[in-house]
């Protein structure tokens, strides 16, 4: 896998893929924080089983072998902090539209996101995202963050993930079975596109910033005009109807009095039932 990924991605600078680890977000974290010079990234470290895998809000990410692609990547960038979080829906949309690249156009827009970046195909999960930054010990500039992208993608599993769950959850395996496009891509396909397409999108806002970001999410926003619930904490906060995202990669939620915007990395955001 590291031999066809290095081939793939030769803008990566290490790429790795290990057997087993505990979460390869902690180890690339790790790695930054023990450089002892300067050294070029960006970075992939992926692996066939995470023992401590983490999701948003510090969920754990259930896996085995080989019914899961688990991988993170490590790049430089160079925003204001009050930036960052907008990457969060910035690599949802990013990832969405690589993997929908893998499948046919008639199936194809049945694979959109919901806010802030999980991927969902019909609905059920299909993706988690989890972005980490911090500083490098060798940054010289005070808007240099490294940022830490992982995701966990299901390859198979949905249904017993399903019932354990108690939610909707989609595989790679149920899009393969009805999409000849999606049934030929490898595992090494799909890291690569996904890696690819990071890299492309973080080039793409550092020199040119976020102004095209509420177009982007909308050609793949799975909660458009949807009726939604925003809870944090346990509490309901707010319900309106999902209309897009501002400039910030806030979801802007509109009710009878007004449109708000909810904050990257504060809020769920669940479909009422």
């Amino acid at each position: 896998m590291a031999a066809t990924l290095h081939a793939a991605l030769p803008q990566f600078r290490q790429v790795g893929w290990l057997a087993e680890t505990g979460s390869t977000n902690a180890d690339l974290l790790a790695r930054i924080r023990d450089d002892q010079g300067p050294l070029a990234r960006p970075w992939l470290l992926g692996t066939h089983l995470q023992t401590r895998g983490r999701g948003r809000a510090g969920r754990t990410w259930q896996n085995r072998v080989g019914a899961n692609l688990m991988f993170s990547c490590a790049f430089d960038v160079f925003l204001p902090a009050r930036r960052l979080p907008t990457l969060a829906p910035l690599m949802g949309i990013a990832t969405c539209q690589a993997l929908r690249q893998r499948i046919g156009t008639t199936h194809r827009a049945r694979l959109n996101m919901k806010w802030p970046n999980d991927l969902q195909w019909d609905q059920a999960k299909l993706a988690g995202i989890l972005i980490e930054s911090t500083r490098s010990g060798t940054a010289q500039v005070a808007d240099h963050h490294v940022i830490i992208i992982g995701m966990g993608l299901n390859l198979l599993d949905a249904r017993a993930l399903s019932r354990s769950l108690d939610r909707n959850i989609a595989d790679w395996a149920e899009i393969s079975a009805i999409d000849p496009q999606a049934a030929s891509a490898t595992a090494a396909d799909l890291v690569a596109s996904t890696a690819r397409a990071w890299y492309e999108a973080l080039n793409q806002a550092t020199s040119h910033g976020f102004v095209d970001l509420p177009a982007l999410y909308a050609q793949v926003d799975g909660l458009a005009g949807q009726q939604v619930d925003v809870i944090d904490d346990g509490h309901l906060r707010q319900t309106g109807v999902a209309c897009g995202i501002d400039t910030s990669g806030r979801l802007l939620v509109r009710s009878a009095s007004g449109t708000q915007a909810v904050s990257v990395g504060e809020i769920s955001v669940r479909l009422r039932r």
